[in-house]
């Protein structure tokens, strides 16, 4: 998790201003009084700040969120696009071109030629016939949308999140995000208004490595929260795995349960009846009349050896 301290604010030159002749009353709150006539930022109230900030950050990039980056000042042209290279961001680091978010159909028509000259001027078999004044006017045209579109050549849709590094120099960009309703993080110093930005960070806009400090915190921010992103979504297939084998288990488990209480049952039966022992098991309809049967042919077989013994007492 990215944290940002008292102490890399203070090496970063977080808390210098501007000149007290051009401070803006809005930016009262967030000043902590003036020294040779530059005004000192109160850092006490810019570190709570700046953690909300990198806290919605956080959340938005989380729920797979678009950022862009926005400065171009000179200052803050070289920083902003390396820091927002390294996140997977768009930029825009040269000029910002009125409507590049209202209109961003049109903008998006300028993307593609772009990409069309870059694919007709990278392979040479497409320049064949070609004079060279032609050609010179093709490289041009592509160097013009490349200074100014480079960035966010690959953007695809607007983005959820403007962040701006001096809040006075891109005001069209805050204007075009606020009519769309982008939410905007914004660096603002003591010269400018606080308006219209939903996250402030009250610092300095102008020196590089205050700069360096804004954007490599939120680009490690942006980061952190999509690689977390990437190990929860590695994470799941093993949890569903493992509800899968509980299930198994449990399922043998119950299996081998009721085998046992078979198992039980047929010995409690076998303890009634112990081997050794004659049993009486009375007889089915069957049996009785066998029995009875039997009994029958013995008593005429009697009967006929008590007559053949009178036959013979008369003989003699």
């Amino acid at each position: 998790m990215t944290e940002i301290t008292m102490r890399q604010m203070l090496e970063a030159g977080v808390h210098f201003g501007h000149q007290t002749r051009y401070w803006n009353p809005k930016m009262a709150p967030y000043i902590y009084g003036s020294h040779q006539k530059i005004h000192i930022i109160n850092l006490e109230e810019t570190l709570p700040l700046f953690r909300e900030a990198l806290k919605f950050i956080r959340d938005v990039a989380s729920k797979h969120g678009k950022f862009l980056f926005v400065g171009t000042k000179f200052a803050a042209r070289k920083i902003v696009k390396q820091e927002a290279i390294r996140c997977g961001m768009p930029y825009v680091n040269y000029r910002w071109f009125g409507g590049m978010l209202t209109n961003y159909k049109t903008i998006r028509q300028s993307i593609k030629r772009l990409k069309e000259l870059e694919e007709r001027l990278e392979n040479e078999d497409n320049l064949v016939g070609m004079t060279k004044k032609e050609i010179l006017n093709l490289m041009r045209q592509k160097e013009k949308l490349a200074a100014n579109l480079s960035g966010i050549k690959n953007m695809g849709s607007l983005p959820d999140v403007l962040f701006v590094i001096d809040v006075g120099h891109e005001k069209i960009a805050i204007q075009e995000a606020k009519r769309l309703g982008i939410q905007v993080v914004g660096v603002v110093d003591t010269n400018e208004t606080p308006d219209d930005i939903d996250y402030i960070i009250p610092g300095n806009d102008d020196a590089i490595r205050a700069i360096r400090l804004y954007c490599k915190t939120i680009a490690d921010t942006i980061i952190d929260a999509r690689s977390a992103l990437e190990l929860k979504k590695e994470e799941e297939p093993k949890e569903k795995q493992k509800i899968k084998v509980k299930t198994t288990v449990k399922k043998v488990v119950t299996k081998k349960a009721k085998v046992a209480e078979k198992v039980s049952l047929v010995g409690e039966k076998s303890e009634n009846f112990p081997a050794g022992k004659n049993v009486e098991i009375h007889p089915s309809g069957k049996e009785q009349s066998q029995t009875i049967q039997a009994n029958v042919q013995s008593l005429l077989k009697s009967e006929e050896v008590k007559i053949k013994n009178e036959d013979n007492q008369f003989k003699v």
